[in-house]
């Protein structure tokens, strides 16, 4: 649990004398509690004070990385039981079973697959994270070309699953340049299988069947030299096991239970792709650090990667494209213009519509802070004089022959006002995005 500059001050020398760049102790403490300095510029601090202060300031929830370079994966180190209290941080990453039983043909297939689960959404690039080969011929043989084939296959990050030592060992060993997660089969092997993480510089998850055991075996295996540990609760029900990680959270951010403090795997259950969907979405909401998949078929892949966007995002900040004009098509003198907000989702909306439209159009987006048309309107954010100051500034009256703007049917309301303080004539466009392709047809 995170200490107040108080509790800091008492564990400070609190001699005042300013070698850290600060006029009294105090002062020094208020700044480390907000983490504006570091402990480092205190050169007097005791070595049992710094071990307390640096204790502390450990994150409650582990920071583990997967992977290497730009593919690499970052999960924990999230401070919040809810989105709303300040934000989550390390989106969950979203991996696919492949299984070395499967043929050559249909491993293949599978990669293929995968590699393709990569969508733009409101101006960013949403995609799958990692493949997780699991051993399940029994066969090292097997297992070792299955993996040698997905780690030349695609830079995606690795999972190794196999209940033999000996396999495993070899796998991680073929590929330990690219970090691979490597997840222990129970209880009883962890210990033999963080030798094998440690040797190749490695995360390694501790398959428990309960959270007591989980936390004698993170304590095990931390003792055994691994930093870096993922919990894989292996219960039978996705309820029980939303309900173990939920518990997990709680006694690491609220109780500061370090055996605890590590992200979570999970595997889904369910073998109907809806049904699977659903499950891997709740496991995203109730803090699972990894989801791998059964199903890779976009059409429910789509919108689990569309979930999870969602919940990474800062509650606080919308997410807005730049404030400016935007051409969409081959805009001529002639081409209507057309005002909105710079919220992403409705920008993004609008650009659709006006694509399938197929009339060339300049659409200016007006800085409403991020706000979608109605808030921002409400929020005085999209007023008349706001937008006749956009397409002062923008340039548009160079751009087009005609001095005519189209502004959303949710605020026509501000068309009288906007013709009086911007001198264009403003038509009022359709409420929803959807009419937007017959109106520019009929437009002009």
């Amino acid at each position: 649990m995170a200490l107040s500059g108080l509790d800091i001050y008492k564990l400070l020398p609190k001699t005042n004398c300013k070698d850290c760049g600060f006029a009294t102790c105090l002062a020094f403490a208020m700044a480390l509690a907000q983490k504006k300095v570091s402990l480092d510029k205190c050169p007097h601090i005791t070595a049992n004070a710094r071990e307390a202060l640096e204790s502390a300031a450990q994150p409650p929830i582990k920071l583990v990385t997967i992977g290497t370079g730009s593919h690499k994966i970052e999960i924990g180190n999230e401070t919040v039981m809810y989105r709303h209290e300040q934000k989550f941080y390390h989106p969950s990453a979203i991996g696919f079973l492949v299984e070395d039983a499967f043929s050559d043909a249909d491993i293949g297939k599978a990669i293929s697959d995968i590699k393709k689960l990569e969508f733009e959404r409101v101006g960013q690039v949403i995609s799958a994270n990692l493949i997780c080969i699991r051993n399940s011929s029994k066969n090292k043989e097997k297992f070792i070309s299955a993996v040698k084939k997905v780690a030349a296959s695609t830079d995606l990050c690795i999972a190794l699953d196999s209940s033999d030592p000996a396999a495993m060992a070899e796998a991680a060993k073929a590929v330990k340049g690219r970090r691979p997660l490597i997840i222990s089969p129970d209880a009883k092997s962890a210990p033999e299988f963080a030798k094998i993480a440690k040797e190749n510089n490695a995360p390694l998850a501790v398959t428990c069947t309960s959270l007591d055991e989980v936390a004698q075996m993170t304590d095990a295996v931390k003792k055994a030299g691994i930093e870096e540990v993922v919990i894989n609760l292996n219960e039978k029900s996705p309820s029980r096991k939303i309900q173990g990680f939920t518990y997990a959270r709680r006694a690491a951010l609220k109780k500061n239970f370090r055996a605890l403090g590590y992200p979570v795997l999970a595997f889904t259950q369910q073998a109907d792709p809806s049904l699977e969907l659903a499950e891997a979405i709740s496991y995203i909401l109730k803090y699972a650090g990894i989801v791998i998949m059964k199903g890779r078929d976009k059409d429910f892949v789509f919108p689990l990667l569309v979930a999870r966007q969602d919940v990474y995002q800062d509650p606080q900040k919308p997410v807005q494209v730049e404030p400016k004009i935007y051409e969409i098509g081959k805009v001529t003198k002639d081409s209507p213009v057309a005002v909105t907000t710079n919220f992403s989702i409705t920008y993004f909306t609008v650009a659709g519509e006006v694509e399938s439209s197929k009339v060339p159009t300049y659409v200016i987006c007006c800085d409403s802070e991020g706000m979608s048309v109605l808030t921002a309107w409400a929020a005085e954010k999209f007023t008349a004089e706001r937008i006749a100051d956009t397409l002062k500034k923008s340039g548009i009256e160079g751009l087009v022959s005609h001095k005519k703007v189209i502004i959303p049917g949710y605020v026509s309301v501000l068309s009288g006002k906007l013709e009086e303080v911007s001198g264009w004539k403003v038509n009022v466009g359709p409420r929803e995005a959807s009419g937007i392709p017959n109106y520019l047809r009929n437009w002009k």
